[in-house]
């Protein structure tokens, strides 16, 4: 015996509707699971390579793993001063022309030779005052918590230096594309 319950032309029957938004229902729930097991992830492109600019990147990054993140920094351009040996001992900050300094110099007064190292020891002696890790010890701390450095390959060959420069613990040199890869799955993306 036939129905006699027509359905529209084009219309799903609702047991099929039914068991389609089953199945979805359930790879939505896997996929949710699956997100759910893996850690978020951050990564930071570093690329200043003063005082003032090293810290957002390594403040961000012991942030994010301290709170259980993946996070790598792929240090390129003036970024790979904060990872590179010998530059390393000597960010500094120039007051001359930063108006974002939080004591603003006149630019004739910033121009006057030693002001670079009245003003990188200004800062240095505020953040101290202030409780804030120096740039050795947060490297320590992204290390120890297990932050990627990146250093860019392309970069330590125009700039000439070996990949022997740069502090213990820094990752293989990191081409452009492998770092794309690497940042592919990433949560949240910062650009320093």
């Amino acid at each position: 015996m036939e129905s006699s319950v027509q359905s529209a032309p084009g219309a799903v029957p609702a047991d099929m509707e039914a068991m389609v938004r089953k199945a979805v229902d359930a790879y939505l729930a896997e996929k949710e699971a699956e997100e759910a097991d893996r850690p978020r992830k951050m990564v930071i492109v570093a690329t200043k390579g003063t005082l003032d600019w090293a810290y957002p990147p390594l403040i961000m990054a012991s942030t994010a793993a301290a709170l259980g993140w993946e996070v790598g920094i792929f240090f390129t351009f003036y970024g790979l001063n904060i990872i590179h040996k010998k530059k390393l001992k000597k960010l500094s900050v120039a007051p001359l022309g930063n108006p974002a300094m939080p004591m603003p110099v006149p630019n004739l007064i910033g121009a006057i030779p030693g002001m670079t190292k009245v003003g990188t020891t200004v800062m240095k002696s505020m953040f101290k005052a202030h409780g804030v890790a120096s740039i050795d010890d947060l490297i320590e701390i992204c290390l120890d918590l297990g932050v990627k450095f990146l250093p860019c390959g392309m970069t330590i060959e125009v700039f000439g230096y070996d990949p022997n420069d740069f502090i213990d613990g820094v990752e293989p040199v990191c081409g452009a594309a492998h770092f794309i890869e690497y940042a592919a799955d990433a949560d949240v993306p910062i650009f320093v």
